[in-house]
């Protein structure tokens, strides 16, 4: 059974995010710098992959030039705000997301712009990075309401976000106009009175126990979900 939302009687706003970095077991976030990050961001969005990666962002894949237009510009924002995901182990860029529509007299939150490269993409240090996020937003900053949103054509997107905790709330039918084609755009959420059953599976599947020598996973992150669930496994 899913808990109420407290009373609001007591509501203030929010602090907005600050840039700061983040370090987990096998990432760490930090604050998006086009002279620390850019090469090897550069790098993880290029290739042979990068139409795939690119595929339902805003931009299109982006030359060296025009990459660094881009960076110069999403190094400065504010809203989004960018962090790059850096690998605990080879200390490489191997990724960014972001903090962006940040409504913080609501409360209200949203992870996006996400590009993970073929490295990084399905690793134990890719789920982290959403968890790092996570547990600023809802033990740190205290948001009421995390979202989650993109292209309903995007299936690996919502797969991520069924997979993290979020809840699909529904599509937004003729929602956007990208790239020149119609966006319907699937809206998932994730509440601060569901994070901490969310926060308990994150945990339990990323600790060094959950992995073999091999770094096989022994339980999957849906099972750890199940199990943190009321009257779950």
């Amino acid at each position: 059974m899913t808990s109420s939302p407290p009373t609001l009687a007591d509501w203030t706003a929010r602090a907005r995010p600050e840039r700061r970095a983040f370090a987990g077991r096998y990432v760490r976030l930090e604050p998006l710098d086009a002279g620390r990050h850019g090469a090897d961001l550069f790098a993880a969005g290029s290739g042979p992959e990068a139409a795939r990666l690119w595929r339902y962002l805003p931009e299109a894949p982006l030359s060296a030039s025009g990459f660094e237009e881009w960076l110069a510009k999403a190094g400065k924002s504010a809203d989004p705000l960018f962090f790059a995901a850096v690998d605990q182990a080879t200390h490489r860029a191997e990724g960014r997301l972001a903090l962006m529509r940040i409504d913080p007299a609501h409360g209200v939150i949203e992870i996006g712009h996400v590009l993970y490269g073929p490295r990084f993409a399905r690793t134990r240090a890719a789920t982290e990075a959403v968890h790092l996020l996570c547990c600023y937003v809802f033990d740190a900053l205290h948001y009421r309401r995390l979202e989650w949103k993109c292209n309903a054509l995007n299936a690996p997107s919502r797969r991520a976000a069924l997979r993290f905790g979020f809840t699909l709330e529904g599509v937004f039918r003729q929602h956007m106009v990208v790239k020149g084609e119609n966006r319907d755009t699937a809206w998932f959420s994730l509440l601060d009175h569901e994070w901490p059953r969310v926060k308990r599976a994150l945990e339990q599947w990323l600790a060094p126990s959950n992995f073999d020598d091999a770094g096989r996973q022994r339980m999957r992150l849906s099972e750890c979900m199940a199990a943190s669930t009321p009257g779950g496994g």
